[in-house]
């Protein structure tokens, strides 16, 4: 599938360290600063930037709330909301927002996880251009995407707030560790996604017949007593499994004794196979979030896809 020509000028910006303890993204990030020649630019015009330095310096996820939960329109435009994160938000947006002083089209976040969720993309919704970078991304690569949508507890995502972008998520790593397998899965990625968009820019976009997504349908929590504390840890055959399905019966928690809590449905007779992502994420617990779960999708490629993206980086 083919879009049109382009061949406008237009400014990526990528962002790590989102969250101050993931480690990885911002040591590359100093890298690629230090040493431009080492990132394969396809001579797209880049923003490096460390999205939380605050954060950073003290090797914590976040100083007041998520950054990647301080993008809600709502939150920006409260004077009342001085949150750290919301005013490093704003701050964002007035440098590389789409109105900003050096505006970017499209943002791609990097982050890490705890979970095995090895080299991802996670999409928030359904924008054409979205679909179409990580549709290219995916022919290249073969990475899964996670369609992250209809979840209202969690949202105000960075990417949100520009044209296009997507999440690269990297797994599984301990929090403040940084190990060159993740580091080296994040550039893949990284290249990956520039390519596809220098094709774009070029008017050379060519997608896939189709692409594979896993669409969030909600998210579990460990079972729970009254007072609040886990009566279960995830099970041994869940841990590091994720986008292997589960079925209705199978084992998902476990007790303190070892007794098996079995994955049951919240709609009785639903005998499908679902796919866990993001399990046992170290950052989730707070969220209330032992894992997520999603319905594995096959979609056509629509040519408005690549024609959207081709058209937001062309002049």
């Amino acid at each position: 599938m083919a879009a049109g020509s382009g061949g406008g000028s237009a400014r990526v910006l990528v962002v790590a360290g989102t969250h101050g303890n993931e480690c990885n993204a911002p040591w590359l990030l100093r890298h690629w600063q230090a040493e431009p020649e080492t990132l394969e630019r396809q001579g797209l015009e880049l923003e490096l930037v460390l999205g939380n330095p605050e954060a950073w310096a003290a090797r914590r996820r976040y100083l007041d709330q998520d950054l990647n939960r301080s993008f809600a329109l709502e939150l920006l435009a409260d004077p009342a909301r001085q949150q750290r994160e919301v005013r490093r938000a704003r701050e964002l947006l007035a440098l590389h927002g789409p109105g900003g002083e050096r505006p970017c089209a499209v943002a791609l976040d990097l982050h890490s996880t705890t979970a095995a969720m090895g080299n991802a993309l996670v999409v928030y919704g359904r924008r054409p251009t979205d679909l179409a970078l990580a549709a290219a991304i995916q022919a290249d690569l073969g990475l899964p995407i996670y369609l992250h949508e209809a979840d209202t507890a969690q949202t105000g995502f960075l990417i949100e707030r520009w044209p296009c972008g997507l999440v690269i998520e990297v797994g599984p790593v301990p929090q403040g560790v940084i190990t060159a397998q993740i580091c080296r899965q994040s550039q893949l990625a990284l290249d990956a996604a520039l390519g596809a968009l220098a094709r774009a820019r070029a008017g050379a976009l060519r997608l896939p017949v189709g692409l594979t997504v896993h669409r969030h349908l909600g998210s579990l929590d460990l079972p729970r007593g009254a007072d609040g504390a886990p009566e279960a840890c995830l099970h041994p055959l869940r841990q590091h499994r994720d986008w292997v399905p589960i079925r209705p019966g199978d084992p998902m928690f476990s007790s303190a004794d070892g007794r098996p809590v079995p994955y049951q449905p919240a709609c009785d007779g639903v005998d499908e196979r679902l796919w866990p992502v993001f399990i046992n994420e170290a950052a989730y617990g707070e969220k209330g979030i032992a894992l997520s779960l999603t319905r594995r999708e096959r979609w056509p490629c629509e040519r408005a896809w690549a024609t959207a993206l081709v058209e937001l980086l062309a002049d």
